[in-house]
């Protein structure tokens, strides 16, 4: 799967130890209690807009994982 800015967080959840990249960058969703309700609308692109996460560099590190 290519992930791209427009991929929902659902989608990039489905990627064994994607969590990990997650935490690295510091995406707070994994515990936000409004995120579960929020994960098939929520955007990669939106979330490093949130959350000032370098988006080239976040997906690519994404990409590798869904390999």
């Amino acid at each position: 799967m290519k992930i791209t800015k427009t991929t929902t967080l659902e989608k990039v959840l489905e990627i064994p130890n994607v969590e990990q990249i997650l935490s690295k960058y510091k995406v707070p969703c994994l515990t936000c209690p409004m995120a579960k309700f929020e994960m098939a609308s929520l955007r990669i692109g939106d979330i490093c807009k949130m959350y000032g996460i370098d988006e080239k560099e976040f997906l690519l590190e994404l990409n590798k994982a869904s390999k």
